[in-house]
């Protein structure tokens, strides 16, 4: 089933997603090679897809996952949760409609 996990950054996150961003994307990766990932992406804090130092006010990933456990897991091991970016992590059943 597909789950929706989405993030909230803390205030000013930028220079800690930058140190993280490597072992996050990996992780990411991993879903994307497994044919699991619908969806990833940081919300531009500005109306810009470059937001510049004004950086990211969260995230959002959709992807397969065998329960909401698991999919709640693999969030919480994200490198990013342990960086301290996250203020708030929900995780939540997803179904796609369109297209």
């Amino acid at each position: 089933m597909l789950y929706a996990i989405l993030c909230e950054d803390v205030e000013n996150s930028l220079s800690l997603r930058a140190g993280a961003r490597p072992a996050h994307l990996e992780r990411i990766q991993e879903l994307v090679d497994a044919g699991r990932l619908l969806v990833a992406g940081p919300h531009p804090a500005l109306d810009t897809e470059d937001p510049g130092e004004a950086g990211f006010t969260g995230s959002l990933i959709i992807a397969e996952f065998d329960s909401l456990e698991a999919a709640t897991a693999w969030a919480d091991s994200d490198p990013y949760v342990d960086a301290g970016v996250f203020s708030k992590v929900t995780v939540k059943p997803y179904k796609k409609v369109l297209p």
